[in-house]
């Protein structure tokens, strides 16, 4: 059954680096919202534009007909949903859940069915475009589920994101996250290589950018991470340690498809050395230091 555009109260549980600025798009067009995140002090900004605390998931889900959650790991998706605190157990029937975190897919499938048996409806969406497309609404979403769900949702999911698409049925948002890190994975090697390259041949990479990256090599990675490489700027847009978690359960999924992802190993490789190096909290363009390092 649809809800109500003027009376959708939307739960949103996760409040970093993307969620934070996720969440107040919603503020500023005028929904009631409700926040949780371990740390409340990572609301404070949302709360002072208006967002409601509350002390526990529990109450959240009780009070929220659209509840979206944008957490960490995998683990965080199933205590959220599937936890005796959790969303499932506490969500009034009726009410339409979005778990935007980049998780497994059997997860996702999982959450769905769970959800189904309480009336719920379940749609798995992460997203693309770090912290830049979270903060300008920008952000690439991959949705899975029911096409009532995402023909319901989709005026909401549209006020995060420009690129909104409906992949298939439970779990086809996050298979097609994978694809999408399997594809950044690589493309972040060749980012780091060509900067190190550019600086070994005594050129400007600045200016090297200004040439390749308005033809075939431009990436999203070359125009908004190149630079932040570039100038020594390592602030996390998107962390390495959930790029790393992202990586783990793509080629996790991949073997259990049978593909090789020789490109996705490598990556992973290279960032576990940074992670172990102290480099889990910087955003993922610190790779460059593994380059810089070989000097």
């Amino acid at each position: 059954m649809a809800v109500q555009t003027e009376k959708k109260v939307i739960g949103f549980v996760g409040t970093g680096v993307m969620g934070k600025s996720m969440a107040s798009h919603f503020l500023t067009r005028g929904y009631s919202v409700l926040v949780y995140t371990r740390s409340k002090e990572k609301a404070e900004e949302l709360l002072a534009q208006g967002a409601v605390w509350k002390e526990r998931v529990a109450d959240l889900a009780s009070e929220a007909n659209v509840i979206i959650t944008m957490v960490g790991y995998p683990h965080d998706v199933e205590e959220v949903y599937l936890g005796e605190e959790g969303i499932i157990n506490h969500a009034q029937p009726g009410t339409y859940l979005i778990d935007m975190t980049t998780s497994k897919p059997t997860l996702a499938q999982h959450i769905y069915e769970e959800a189904k048996k309480h009336s719920l409806y379940s749609l798995d969406a992460p997203v693309s475009g770090g912290d830049i497309g979270a903060r300008d609404a920008k952000l690439t979403i991959m949705v899975g589920g029911d096409q009532q769900a995402f023909d319901e949702m989709a005026p909401l999911l549209k006020i995060m994101g420009t690129n909104v698409i409906l992949q298939g049925g439970p779990g086809a948002g996050q298979h097609t996250k994978m694809c999408n890190q399997i594809t950044i994975a690589s493309n972040m090697l060749g980012v780091c290589e060509a900067i190190s390259y550019a600086k070994k041949a005594g050129l400007d990479p600045t200016r090297v950018l200004e040439s390749i990256g308005s033809g075939a090599a431009n990436s999203w990675s070359l125009t908004n991470l190149a630079p932040r490489m570039i100038a020594g700027n390592y602030a996390p847009g998107f962390y390495i340690k959930h790029m790393i978690k992202d990586m783990a359960i793509a080629l996790e999924t991949a073997k259990e498809l049978g593909l090789l992802t020789p490109g996705l190993e490598l990556a992973k490789s290279l960032y576990d050395e940074m992670a172990a190096e102290g480099e889990e909290n910087s955003g993922t363009q610190a790779l460059i230091k593994w380059y810089e390092k070989q000097r």
